[in-house]
This record gives structure tokens, sequence and C-alpha cells, in this order.
């Protein structure tokens, strides 16, 4: 375990998170100009961090979100069940004409040299209208919470979410759990609350009270507004570039405990190299090289953040943490949708150098 984190050994929930619940379209290999049908699939990077944790490595988990009262959201709210994951809802009611909606993804997946294309309907969304007061915090973490976490993309929805980001942070503090953010720096939704300035003075205080950050080098540029790296990476896969942000990261904001990110690249669609890394209490860990062919690509980010948190929260060490983490994120890349179909057993065996070999 970090000697850097103080993890509480029990709770009522070992991880909560707080984000917005979102429903993917996805007409697999064919693109949406040409697709007669597709699957649903519920996701969220908040939720689908809670969801991995809970189904694949057996935590109990929470989410704090919005939800709408009509048939999308009845949908949404029974994936949120199947996965096993605790709901904490602000509810709202739909007008049965312009909403408010739960947010759609557009997804296709490409195919070898075609890449996917990811498009989006945020058209009055009800988790851009949370705001802070809407959740009691303190009776949620009463109870004892472990872990808490947030993301980027959330606190970008508005200008009320980034402040109760904020507001969550500070108590997830003062309750004595540990703090993640994950970047998720997207330039185009920031734009729509206040650009890139407001951005990094809104990310900056919550930041202030977090942990763990997750986020790779541009997420640190834009979202944090520090220097570019002083190292030129020599391909995708360096970490050289990376790690040499790090002192830039905790001289604006040293209480800064882990930082870590996920190495990906793209050969074709379905062809990924794939690795991770961490700092952690002053030292560095890099995962394997894993060469992956890829299914759906969409959630693997979420996956090794899930699989990474396990690590910490179970009391593994930082290198297994990470290797469970960049195992999970692996293997969730083989099967559709955003969440993990994994097995903890299946996990385990990757981050030890299993194989594909056939299980009988």
């Amino acid at each position: 375990m970090s000697k850097g984190l103080k993890i509480r050994e029990h709770g009522l929930l070992d991880f909560l998170s707080l984000g917005a619940l979102v429903h993917r379209l996805d007409p697999g290999t064919i693109p949406f100009r040409k697709a007669a049908e597709c699957k649903i699939y519920v996701s969220g990077g908040e939720f689908n961090v809670a969801a991995n944790l809970a189904d694949c490595f057996g935590l109990k988990t929470g989410l704090a979100s919005a939800m709408v009262d009509y048939p999308v959201g009845d949908l949404i709210a029974e994936r949120v069940r199947a996965m096993g994951v605790t709901p904490f809802y602000k509810h709202f009611q739909h007008d049965g004409v312009t909403g408010p909606n739960m947010a759609t993804v557009f997804s296709d997946r490409g195919q070898g040299p075609r890449a996917p294309v990811v498009f989006y309907n945020r058209a009055n969304e009800a988790a851009a209208q949370l705001k802070p007061g809407d959740f009691d915090w303190k009776a949620i973490f009463d109870g004892g919470v472990r872990w808490f976490h947030s993301g980027g993309i959330f606190a970008a929805l508005s200008p009320t979410t980034g402040e109760l980001v904020v507001e969550a942070m500070k108590a997830a503090k003062a309750a004595g759990a540990v703090t993640s953010f994950d970047l998720n720096f997207r330039e185009k939704l920031w734009n729509i609350s206040g650009g890139n300035q407001r951005a990094v003075e809104v990310i900056g205080r919550i930041v202030e009270n977090v942990d763990v950050l997750v986020g790779n080098e541009e997420d640190l540029q834009k979202g944090l507004g520090i220097p570019g790296p002083e190292v030129v990476a020599k391909s995708k896969l360096d970490p050289s570039a990376y790690f040499s942000m790090i002192d830039s990261v905790l001289k604006k904001h040293p209480q800064i405990k882990v930082v870590a990110t996920t190495l990906r690249q793209v050969h074709s669609t379905n062809r990924h190299s794939w690795s991770a890394l961490v700092w952690m209490d002053g030292k560095t860990y890099i995962a394997p090289m894993a060469e992956l062919d890829v299914m759906d690509r969409v959630g693997g980010g979420d996956g090794f953040a899930s699989g990474f948190f396990y690590g910490l929260l179970n009391g593994e060490s930082p290198e297994d943490a990470v290797k469970l983490g960049w195992a999970h994120g692996a293997l969730l890349t083989t099967f559709p949708g955003d969440t993990t179909m994994a097995t903890l057993a299946q996990v385990s065996d990757f981050a030890k150098g299993g194989s594909a070999r056939i299980q009988r």
C-alpha cells in the first residue's frame, strides 16, 4: 500500500463516484449514416469505474448522479442496478417533449484503418443541471466511504457541475476518504461552460482536495495549466515526457500523492500497443507492453483506473496495483460496451502473464 495514501480499512461503501450517466448507441462496425440497428450500452466515466469495481472486483460501490423519470432513465437505472452499484439520484421529471434528458452518445466501432466516430447529444441534459446542495454529502459519507472519485467531463458540463465536484471533494476529504479525479479534458465542453481559463480555475479548486490524479500529458497541460514536457517523447509509448511533467504538477498541487495514465499506440482500430504508468511516493512504475486485438476501445482507460484503484484499496503493492489496472483495461477492450465483463480471476491471471489459451 502507498505510504502516502491513508485508506480506511472499512466503510459502508468502498468506492463512491459523482458523475453523469449516459446511454451509448452502438451500431457496431457499421457507420451511423448506414446503420439500420444499434445496441444500447450505459456509460459515463465515473459510473464505469464504480460498475467495474462492483461487478469484476466485488467491491461495494455507489454513484451520485441525475436520473430522469422516463423510459430511457428506467433503462439506465436498471443497468446501474444490474452492475451492483448503489445509486444516489437527484430525480428530474421529463416534460414529454424537450426534457430534461439523459445524454446520448453515438459511437460506431470503426474497423481496421477506419477510426471509430463518436458524437453526442447532451442538449438539456439533466446531469448538467446538478448543483451544490443537491446531495446530502454528510448523510452519504456518514456510513463510511473509503474512496471518492469524479472526473473532468462531468465538471465541464455546466457552470454548476464543477462547483458540485468542488463541494463533493471537500466533503469527501472531511469524511476521511481518499479522493481521485480523472482530468479527461474535453475542450469543446469547456468552451461551452467558460473556456480554458475557467477550466484551469475550476479544476485547480477541485484538485486542491485530490490525492490521486489520472490524466495524460494533454490533460495535465490544459486541465492544470502547466507547461508542456521539457523532454520530447520518442513515441506515444515513451514515458519520459510524462514523467518530466510530474515536478510541475507537484509544484502546483503538492498534496497529490499519485499520478497515473495509460499509454496507447494505435496501429489500427483493432490493433493497439498498450501500457500504463504511475508516479507514487516519489517512485515510478511502468506496466508491461501488451499488443491488443481490440473489439471496442471505449472504456479502456476507465478499466485501467478501476483495476488500479482496486489494487490500492485491496492493499496490493504499487507494482501489482499498476499491473491489475493494466490487465483489466486490456481485457475490457475485448468486450462490447463500456463496462467490464471480466472476472477477477481473468484479470489476476493476465496481470501475472497469463495467455489466451483455452480454459477447460
